[in-house]
């Protein structure tokens, strides 16, 4: 995910030239940066964090405290960092880091093809201006909006956050019905694709919501009906309601 918004901030222009810094310990991921010349590279944070002024953290959130650890020492308390990290709280990163600038964001898969969605709150001390620059460098994955609370970031980590793994789990479903009725792999895989492709552009170039849609596809008595009383029945709905509040609960819990 850091490699994704690395570079979608030096492909957007916003940095009108100037280097974006990109410090990793895999070599193999620094190599494909070496030669870019919108990137300075760096294998020693040491080197890197004093020169920046905003600063992202893109890591796993088990991976913190031990970041933390080799970042206190480094940092500019005028300098904003920005963490990708799902979880972990505003706070933590304050204290962990020794400093009062920080941005929480929960960003989304879709960011790799420049349609994520970003969700951000920031702590009271980032700056008006400070909070725009962040926001404009976010956006350029897709759609980044602010928040109110740290608890919206954690209920957005169900919605969006996740949610691309939930339409994942769907197209799956289907494939696997599609191949059991017969088709092959490629005219599973053409049917589903298409499907999902026409039914968002669908939403997307229209005011319906998704349930007047379905009255629309769905007549009484009809194939459409026997599917949707079928997922109905089995409580496909209040199913996927739960998995979002689970993801939901599940980062409020890495948060404490």
């Amino acid at each position: 995910m850091g490699l994704t918004y690395a570079m979608a901030m030096a492909q957007s222009g916003i940095l009108n030239g100037d280097p974006l810094f990109v410090m990793d310990t895999s070599p193999e991921r620094l190599k494909l940066l070496e030669g870019n010349p919108s990137f300075r590279t760096f294998d020693q944070i040491e080197k890197c964090i004093p020169l920046a002024d905003v600063v992202l953290i893109a890591v796993k959130p088990y991976h913190a405290e031990a970041l933390f650890g080799s970042v206190k020492n480094l940092v500019r308390q005028d300098q904003v960092f920005v963490s990708l990290m799902a979880g972990v709280s505003i706070r933590s990163i304050q204290h962990g880091l020794g400093v009062t600038k920080v941005i929480r964001t929960m960003p989304n898969l879709p960011a790799l093809v420049r349609k994520g969605i970003t969700s951000y709150t920031a702590s009271e001390q980032v700056e008006k201006e400070e909070l725009e620059l962040v926001k404009s460098l976010l956006g350029t994955t897709g759609i980044a909006f602010e928040v109110d609370t740290e608890e919206n970031v954690d209920a957005s980590t169900g919605i969006s956050g996740s949610g691309p793994a939930y339409v994942f789990y769907f197209m799956e479903s289907m494939l696997e019905a599609a191949e059991d009725m017969g088709f092959s792999k490629e005219e599973s895989d053409m049917l589903v694709r298409q499907t999902f492709e026409g039914a968002i552009e669908l939403y997307n170039q229209n005011e319906l919501t998704p349930g007047e849609w379905m009255d629309r596809v769905a007549s009484r008595g009809g194939t459409t009906r026997a599917a949707l009383d079928s997922m109905e029945n089995n409580g496909v709905k209040d199913s996927i309601k739960q998995a979002a509040f689970a993801a939901f609960h599940r980062a409020v819990e890495i948060g404490g």
